[in-house]
């Protein structure tokens, strides 16, 4: 249970694992909970003075940001900067005087200064084109940043290891940094910004974004009240489960399934001498994505054709290696003459023994053996060889 102002905060359950797992242990490893302590604000008009989003037990630290409509990249910038020990117990004061701005320690998504040295992070100038390849040259990511984006950049590697407690230099570590970047920062950053995924016009809306959702939470343009406070305060818990979740499912089923695949293509040589066969102990690993990236880190020369595994029902797959994530093109389709027949037909087709099937698309087949199912991939790898014609994909 978390417990904000007195009242109760709904998570859910996974959330509410991840945060138990990794906040409390900064913050209360005696009574496994972690006090948010927010001071509630009462509604009321808007009014000239700037706001500020209060905790109790202040450093001293001030998190400067604009006051009025809030938007998901300074509400999420201001959450990645308050996980962090400088900031974690930091008073996030909503303005936009240029006076009281200056106070500040940091300063997110106004002030029109983009200045890392004295801790300035906006991008609305007409100067500002960064992105995260512009000031991390061995990174690709070439989307202009936000002020998430932005904080990201300086802070992102120190915000993973307060969460996950690897060491900011960890290789696992760095694989998370550009893992979440791509999957939940850049889209904040796109949004933002106003950059498309895609040129023409799109065949539907997509409305449940984060940024979407964080918008919603906003003053309707005709309620009495204009006060943002209890938005902007709603939308900090938003981004704060989402991103955690996001990191939990990565660290712990995403990054081990990466390990798996990297062993099993450090030893391919031992499965087959060819090395374009991957051999996993059980079935379920999501592996694609993850030998793609692989193949070019480890600077695998031939690419990888086949995987094999283990079915729920402890049979053996055969499955071919896509040419790219979103194609269904493979590098080499089994022999088309097996498509289609099963069992024992099949068998004596390929004079294999113990086979079960062969999709009529010829991307997976199975065997009763691990060796069945191996001396298949061999085979059609054997055919290929002999016809270089027969392997281009299909």
């Amino acid at each position: 249970m978390f417990t904000v102002a007195g009242n109760l905060l709904r998570i859910t359950p996974r959330a509410k694992a991840f945060k138990v797992f990794f906040i409390s242990r900064r913050f209360c490893p005696q009574s496994c909970c972690f006090l948010l302590n927010v001071r509630r604000v009462e509604k009321r008009y808007m009014s000239s003075e700037p706001k500020r989003f209060c905790t109790k037990d202040m450093t001293g630290k001030k998190i400067g940001t604009h006051n009025g409509t809030f938007h998901c990249d300074e509400v999420l910038a201001c959450f990645f900067l308050r996980q962090i020990p400088e900031y974690k117990d930091a008073e996030v004061i909503r303005t936009r005087d240029p006076t009281r701005l200056a106070e500040c320690d940091i300063v997110v998504d106004v002030g029109g200064e983009f200045d890392p040295k004295r801790h300035r992070y906006d991008h609305h100038q007409r100067t500002f084109t960064e992105t995260f390849h512009s000031l991390c040259p061995e990174k690709p990511w070439v989307t202009k940043l936000s002020s998430a984006g932005l904080v990201y950049v300086h802070f992102g590697r120190q915000l993973l290891a307060e969460l996950t407690k690897l060491k900011e230099h960890d290789r696992e570590l760095e694989v998370l940094f550009d893992k979440l970047y791509e999957n939940f920062v850049e889209e904040v950053d796109a949004v933002d910004n106003g950059i498309s995924q895609y040129d023409g016009e799109a065949r539907y809306t997509v409305s449940t974004t984060l940024s979407a959702r964080v918008a919603h939470l906003n003053p309707r343009w005709n309620s009495k009240s204009q006060d943002t406070e209890e938005g902007f305060r709603k939308a900090l818990q938003m981004v704060e489960e989402e991103f955690l979740d996001r990191l939990e499912f990565y660290q712990s089923s995403w990054l081990p399934a990466r390990a798996v695949v990297e062993e099993a293509v450090k030893k391919r040589h031992q499965v087959d001498p060819s090395g374009e066969v991957l051999l996993f102990s059980q079935g379920g690993c999501p592996w694609k994505e993850h030998l793609f990236a692989l193949e070019k880190e480890l600077n695998v020369e031939a690419p990888i054709k086949f995987v094999l595994y283990t079915d729920q029902n402890g049979q053996w797959r055969i499955q071919c290696v896509p040419a790219g994530l979103n194609t269904f093109q493979n590098r080499l389709p089994l022999l088309e003459e097996w498509r289609g027949v099963r069992d024992q037909a099949l068998s004596e087709l390929s004079g294999i023994k113990g086979c079960i099937f062969v999709h009529a698309g010829g991307f997976i087949g199975g065997n009763k053996s691990m060796e069945g199912a191996l001396e298949m991939a061999r085979r059609t790898l054997q055919a290929a060889a002999k016809a270089p014609a027969n392997g281009s994909s299909s």
